[in-house]
């Protein structure tokens, strides 16, 4: 088995190193068009591996056929979103990008899991399963399980108990209308309006989306989040444990919508994508996720598919 990350930046350095920590597979393969980025890469991670007495091998390569039998490929690849810009600004640019990365997929490593990081999350991860050709349940994207991370967080904030102890959902666009689901988040298994109040219920709400532009204000790129987020999807997968994890995955019905793929909870396991979990949302939940889908299929819209 092995497992291929496209894309050696900060994100895909940190995917890489967040496998080898969990000890995912024995071969990780970083690849990347900039000559000599993977191969250093590897190596500074070996090093924190081997230090740690961790057996995983990364590898560095600039060449596609290095990709070849691929079990698992995360597509990383694609320009990074800037200061002020949407992840919808991204679209056009990185449509070209994963559009080529995606055939050079297709052509080595064809029944691959492939795991979408690429801006914008949820177009892309439409555009790369139509392109791919592969059945639904093999391409997910990364988006809401990152987005879970901060909504997590922020709960912890606000009730100063254990990150541990603390359950949270985050579905819809992998953007400007993601839904943190406060009514469906707990403390051990206890409704988080138990501990806080409805104002500081929607503080958490708004916080949770916006702060992704100011961790991109304050230092240039969100990393290790989305490293680890994509990590848990792959350990979910690899180890078939059957976590339930915000995905954007492709809707046939599900939710009332059709043909979009859009962040809601599935079940991974070596299936990949195994069963999409419907929630009864109210009416306050249902009109940010119809804005959400309905942005999705505008995005889709403009792809050259």
């Amino acid at each position: 088995m092995t497992i291929t990350i496209i894309g050696s930046g900060k994100v895909g350095a940190s995917a890489a190193l967040n496998c080898g920590l969990r000890e995912l597979d024995r071969d990780i393969l970083l690849l990347d068009i900039v000559q000599g980025l993977p191969q250093g890469e590897a190596m500074d991670i070996n090093h924190q591996l081997s230090e740690r007495g961790f057996d995983t091998i990364v590898r560095g390569s600039n060449n596609y056929e290095d990709v070849r039998d691929s079990d698992y490929v995360v597509l990383v690849a694609g320009v990074g979103r800037k200061p002020g810009m949407t992840r919808m600004d991204l679209l056009k640019i990185n449509a070209g990008i994963v559009k080529d990365v995606v055939s050079k997929v297709a052509l080595y490593a064809k029944n691959a899991t492939v795991v979408v990081v690429t801006n914008p999350l949820d177009p892309m991860t439409y555009f790369t399963l139509k392109t791919l050709g592969a059945k639904k349940n093999k391409v997910m994207g990364m988006g809401g399980m990152l987005d879970l991370s901060r909504f997590k967080s922020f709960i912890r904030d606000a009730t100063n108990i254990s990150r541990s102890s603390i359950q949270a959902m985050v579905i819809s666009e992998h953007g400007e209308n993601m839904l943190p689901l406060t009514r469906f988040s707990s403390i051990g298994g206890i409704p988080l309006h138990e501990f806080i109040s409805k104002d500081k219920a929607m503080e958490i709400f708004e916080k949770t989306r916006k702060v992704a532009a100011e961790v991109i204000a304050l230092k240039g790129a969100t990393v290790y989040a989305p490293g680890n987020a994509v990590a848990n999807m792959l350990e979910s997968a690899i180890r078939d444990k059957k976590l339930v994890i915000p995905v954007s995955t492709l809707l046939e019905g599900e939710y009332g919508f059709y043909d979009v793929c859009i962040g809601v909870p599935v079940i991974i396991g070596a299936g990949g994508v195994e069963r999409i979990i419907e929630l009864k949302l109210d009416s306050f939940e249902q009109e940010i996720f119809s804005k959400g889908a309905a942005s999705v299929k505008e995005a889709i819209r403009a792809l050259p598919l």
